[in-house]
């Protein structure tokens, strides 16, 4: 248990969501902007396109934009889609889309996920959703949830001041001590889209080097929108500051929830975020890309100059900044004229949230990180006769629990249906009697953690497979065999967790509290009485969580519990009558249901 504490402390400690909305999300605002292009600058996007598919006609779709999904060829709406969550550069994307087989498996899941977010009614349909594909995308590209944890490029920078105006905004954003974050991305890759379009506009390109150039703009102008379309995403607006908990905990509630905002030009609305989308958020997020790619395209016909180059007049390659290993912007992207090219796209954008201080946005937690707490219970149970041979009637227990209880908690790894709950709980337990066992009380202690492929198996092999490992996140999310995956439902969430938890009580009946039992080889009434000492082992089979309730940094909850278990003797002696012979002594199996109220506080 101690390794994968240890182990799961320093994951948890860098563990933040990064990517906005997901890969149909993305697909289809490129899809829809493309859509709204005039007719001049589509045409114009059409050719280009053309171009790009040289010697890659059966990795690249015909259509630029393809409203059906199609199974074997990537069309140009799905670049900005594979940006940023499947690739860290625009080099690395361009690589990613025509030479990775993986990339096909991913469009694939993208395309069941569009259709079950299609289908959601309500929200826990949604999360269910998700979970899954995350998982299946996990399995597909190896590197998904390692990207996602690399860097915080996917969220607006919070402003500093509510004064600041969609220039300076952008300047604070692509500056070098700046952490990196969504519109600065966007800014740096769209320049450098910008630069190439205006050299190939210019002639500054072979024409045995043309199809490859504008393959590289291309390329930068989809990664330059997978971040430009992140910053409409709500969660994804409430700035990215505080821990990892707190950052993915604000993220996933917004999203859900939505938000009240403003953009920089004055529109007000409501957004909602990843999974959530509505048609109204796709077409505030289409709009701005559509001017995004209209400017790009104009740059391409030689009505976009930018004052500074970054790259010398030889250089022509895919733009190879890494999003997901660098922590702040090498240069400023561009003199200031450059920056205000970009303004009239920005100030589509949202208003970003002020930073932490006076006005700022509530705050909310993932369940994430360490935690200390209390946990009671109500149980029920059953037992399968006596500890003698002939005490064979089955009998009914009550009883009460109170623990501590330190742990870690991991249950948002993907999303909110995630379980990678580890803890080890001390306490005591009063129970009535039977006729079976006597009243008193046990001490308790209790271990949980999540299982790959066998019950255990994380506590040795978590430190050697890795946090983001696929073992690791199929473990807290189903295992292999994905049985134990938990079920959001309207009445609760409900998991099977056998194998991941284990009770064992000790029990202690000394010759003060005898426990009283058929005399062997005597006809009843006769009786000894014997001290007893026992060992119940009990495993929950599975859990029906009826509510959860989180605040910034505790939690609480209710869940009801079935589980089997047995009582297993350890040791006795006779109390009375002298000289009686000592007892043969076998196991009972137990089984029953615990209520359990469960509080958390996060460290």
């Amino acid at each position: 248990m101690k390794p994968l504490l240890v182990f799961l402390l320093c994951a948890a400690c860098e563990l933040e969501p990064a990517s906005a909305w997901v890969f149909p999300e993305h697909h289809d605002i490129t899809a829809l902007a493309i859509e709204r292009l005039d007719p001049e600058h589509r045409a114009q996007l059409e050719k280009l396109w053309l171009l790009a598919r040289t010697s890659h006609g059966a990795r690249l779709c015909e259509d630029v934009a393809s409203v059906t999904p199609q199974k074997d060829c990537l069309d140009y709406a799905a670049w900005p889609a594979i940006a940023g969550d499947h690739s860290c550069s625009a080099r690395d994307m361009l690589n990613v889309v025509l030479n990775a087989p993986w990339i096909l498996s991913v469009s694939h899941v993208s395309d069941r996920l569009r259709a079950q977010l299609a289908a959601a009614k309500r929200s826990y349909q949604r999360i269910n959703a998700v979970r899954d594909s995350n998982l299946a995308l996990q399995r597909a590209d190896r590197e998904y949830v390692s990207r996602a944890i690399s860097n915080n490029a996917h969220f607006l920078l919070a402003r500093p001041s509510v004064s600041i105006d969609p220039e300076a905004y952008a300047r604070l954003a692509l500056g070098t001590t700046a952490e990196l974050n969504a519109l600065g991305t966007y800014d740096w890759f769209h320049q450098r889209a910008l630069e190439l379009a205006s050299r190939i506009a210019h002639s500054e390109v072979s024409a045995e080097s043309r199809a490859d150039a504008v393959r590289d703009a291309l390329a930068a102008e989809a990664f330059a929108l997978h971040f430009l379309e992140d910053s409409f995403a709500a969660g994804h607006v409430a700035g990215n500051w505080g821990n990892s908990a707190v950052r993915k905990g604000t993220h996933d509630y917004y999203n859900e929830h939505g938000v009240a905002l403003e953009s920089w030009n004055g529109q007000r609305f409501v957004a909602l975020g990843d999974s959530f989308m509505r048609q109204e958020d796709e077409d505030r997020a289409a709009a701005a890309v559509r001017d995004s790619l209209a400017q790009f395209l104009d740059a391409f016909a030689g009505k976009v100059e930018l004052t500074g180059h970054r790259e010398t007049a030889a250089t022509i390659a895919p733009e190879d900044f890494d999003v997901c290993h660098e922590a702040h912007f090498p240069t400023f992207a561009g003199p200031d004229a450059d920056v205000a090219v970009m303004v009239p796209i920005i100030a589509e954008t949202p208003v970003p949230a002020l930073g932490a201080g006076i006005g700022e946005l509530p705050r909310f937690r993932a369940e994430l990180g360490p935690f200390v707490g209390l946990t009671t219970a109500v149980r029920f149970g059953a037992l399968s006769g006596g500890f003698t041979a002939t005490q064979n009637d089955v009998s009914s227990i009550g009883g009460l629990e109170a623990n501590l209880r330190v742990g870690m908690g991991l249950e948002g790894v993907l999303n909110e249906s995630s379980d990678g709950l580890v803890f080890a709980e001390f306490g005591i337990r009063e129970q009535t009697s039977s006729v079976a066992t006597v009243p008193g009380g046990a001490i308790n202690i209790r271990f949980r953690a999540p299982f790959w492929l066998i019950p255990g198996d994380l506590i040795v092999l978590a430190p050697v497979l890795g946090f983001t490992s696929k073992p690791m996140l199929e473990s807290v999310n189903g295992g292999l065999i994905p049985w134990q995956t938990g079920i959001a439902t309207r009445v609760g969430r409900f998991q099977v967790v056998l194998g991941r938890e284990v009770g064992i009580s000790f029990y202690h009946n000394g010759s003060d509290n005898p426990l009283v039992i058929p005399t062997p080889n005597l006809p009843p009434p006769s009786n000894t009485r014997i001290t007893l000492n026992s060992m119940q082992f009990e495993f929950p089979i599975f859990e029906w969580r009826l509510f959860r309730r989180f605040s910034l940094n505790q939690g609480s909850g209710l869940m009801i519990q079935p589980y089997v278990g047995f009582d297993k003797p350890t040791g006795s002696s006779v109390v009375s009558p002298p000289g009686a012979p000592s007892p043969q002594l076998h196991t009972i199996t137990t089984g029953g249901v615990r209520v359990v109220f469960d509080w958390r506080h996060y460290l």
